[in-house]
């Protein structure tokens, strides 16, 4: 395991919470997690990338263990000025980013805000359309009775189910992961409603796609409930340098779900891209 450091940066006007094993003299991975979990969802991948990338994680504003966000509603396009001041002020000239769901409308709108900094992406149980009009009424009043209630009862069942695929919560086998992400998201505030808002009313980023040239690594599950397959297909449609790997029987957290299967993939095309210079 990586020996890492844990430190809070003030960047846009607030603080933001990261984890960084610190090597200088490795790649780095920005990993960008998903909403509901934090950066904590990249460990396993820390440990496999342990002497090889050095890899940084930071919680988006508003979440994890960074700083509680005013208002109503954080805009992606804020989240995303937050990766930029921290990867200045950590002096970081070029990354892999390792983004899911919504890391990964971040790390989109990243790539073109700042082309230079990335090297390449992995993308994870993501994709770049909007809300259909429709679930965006029905998301948004879910999103103010979490806002009201917190993660219980009905509620925490219903953003498990949007985690991890029926076949992952239904194996015996894959309990204890699915049971620990459970109960960390029992601890999420309230207060993540605004970053929640800020999700559902992301807008589109489809029309920035054609724009990134780095090459893209998309891993996605055949079970994915918020982004489902046409919209996965949509995605690597439109990304000039995709490579699609879907997975069966697979929901939205394919490196939670399989991270045995996923890990040495995602480290083989970081390899590769590091070779090809």
């Amino acid at each position: 395991m990586s020996t890492e450091i844990e430190k809070r940066i003030k960047v846009n006007g607030t603080e933001l919470f990261v984890r960084d094993t610190g090597e200088e003299n490795l790649p780095v991975v920005l990993a960008l997690h998903s909403l509901f979990l934090d950066g904590r969802m990249f460990e396993g991948f820390r440990d496999a990338a342990a002497g090889k990338y050095r890899v940084v994680r930071p919680d988006f504003r508003g979440q994890g263990r960074s700083a509680a966000a005013d208002g109503d509603f954080i805009h992606l396009d804020t989240v995303t000025a937050d990766v930029v001041a921290l990867a200045e002020a950590m002096n970081l000239e070029r990354v892999h980013l390792l983004v899911q769901s919504m890391g990964g409308d971040v790390g989109f709108r990243l790539a073109v805000a700042r082309p230079g900094l990335i090297k390449s992406m992995v993308v994870l149980g993501s994709s770049a359309c909007s809300e259909p009009a429709d679930q965006l009424v029905v998301f948004r009043e879910w999103v103010d009775n979490v806002g009201r209630r917190g993660f219980v009862d009905e509620v925490l069942q219903e953003t498990v189910e949007i985690m991890f695929g029926a076949t992952t919560r239904n194996d015996p086998a894959k309990q204890d992961i699915v049971k620990l992400w459970e109960s960390r998201i029992a601890e999420v505030p309230r207060t993540l409603r605004p970053a929640m808002a800020g999700v559902i009313e992301r807008g589109t980023a489809v029309h920035l796609l054609p724009q990134i040239s780095a090459p893209v690594f998309v891993v996605s599950g055949e079970e994915d409930k918020p982004r489902p397959v046409p919209w996965q297909d949509e995605m690597v449609e439109h990304l000039p340098n995709a490579t699609l790997w879907r997975l069966e029987k697979i929901g939205h957290s394919p490196i939670l779900e399989v991270p045995d299967v996923v890990l040495p993939r995602v480290l083989d095309f970081l390899d590769e891209v590091e070779k090809s210079g």
